[in-house]
């Protein structure tokens, strides 16, 4: 099954595979069912009506997205070679306690097709494609979407006591387009591609599997709800294994398209 988020001329409406819910329908009230019982309401509450509409966010304003840092490879050797402290990162990599770490509420999220930026005092800016985990009251996995963790390499690599800084600001959290549901207790082994065009070209592309993080899913999860408490579900981005190199930074203009499994994410960058 799949969920999308529209906008339509009485306000954000959900619908579950191309078929709206009802007006009333609050991703809030899925998020407090255990897995099991998500597939029937939702089958049961779908209408005839197509879902139609430009896509929003899939996700509600008070929703939080939390993320997840050093979880494959790639990135511990990218944000080692950026720091001036990079042990710091190699021990986190291999520590039992994963890095975790708050990075948006939900009406600051854009969607497909938004804008994206990068701030204003970074010199080094990068995407970062995460398979985005979607996890309800109980701490289960009940889905998942694309997600772009922008983020500016130069200020976290000054110093790692900058991450919120060089993590959390407008327009640094992408997520979408839509919620693919899984049934069991794990999407699996996910690809996860990145494109980034600049004045039409493709300049940077590359792919990674899930398969190649080294933590499992339902770690981080049971670490993020260890002593806290989301009573309406939570996101969760899961980490990058695609780091541009060293002498790429985004630039205003850039198209940049993130792919996890069968959906696909797309936003440019605004200055």
């Amino acid at each position: 099954m799949y969920l999308t988020r529209h906008a339509t001329s009485d306000g954000p409406r959900w619908a579950v595979d191309g078929k709206f819910l009802p007006a009333a329908f609050s991703l809030h009230l899925l998020l407090a069912l255990p897995r099991s019982a998500i597939a029937g309401v939702l089958a049961n509450m779908a209408s005839e009506e197509p879902g139609v509409g430009d896509l929003t966010p899939p996700l509600e304003p008070d929703h939080e997205v939390w993320a997840s840092g050093v979880t494959y490879l790639r990135s511990r050797e990218a944000r080692q070679a950026e720091s001036v402290v990079g042990d710091v990162y190699a021990r986190v990599y291999h520590a039992e306690r994963p890095e975790l770490f708050f990075k948006a509420v939900g009406w600051r999220v854009v969607g497909e097709g938004a804008g994206i930026r990068v701030r204003g005092d970074s010199s080094w800016n990068v995407p970062e494609p995460e398979l985005v985990l979607v996890i309800n009251r109980m701490g289960e996995i009940v889905g998942y979407c694309a997600g772009n963790d922008v983020s500016s390499r130069s200020i976290e690599g000054e110093n790692p006591l900058y991450l919120p800084q060089a993590k959390v600001y407008t327009g640094a959290c992408a997520l979408g387009p839509g919620l693919a549901l899984v049934e069991g207790a794990s999407p699996g082994d996910v690809p996860i591609r990145l494109e980034i065009r600049r004045q039409g070209e493709t300049v940077f592309r590359a792919q990674t599997q899930t398969s190649q993080m080294k933590r499992r899913l339902e770690d981080l999860v049971a670490y993020l709800y260890r002593e806290l408490d989301f009573p309406h579900g939570v996101f969760l981005m899961t980490g990058t294994g695609i780091v541009p190199a060293e002498d790429f930074t985004l630039q205003a203009g850039d198209r940049i398209l993130v792919s996890v499994g069968e959906l696909t994410l797309q936003n440019d960058v605004y200055s």
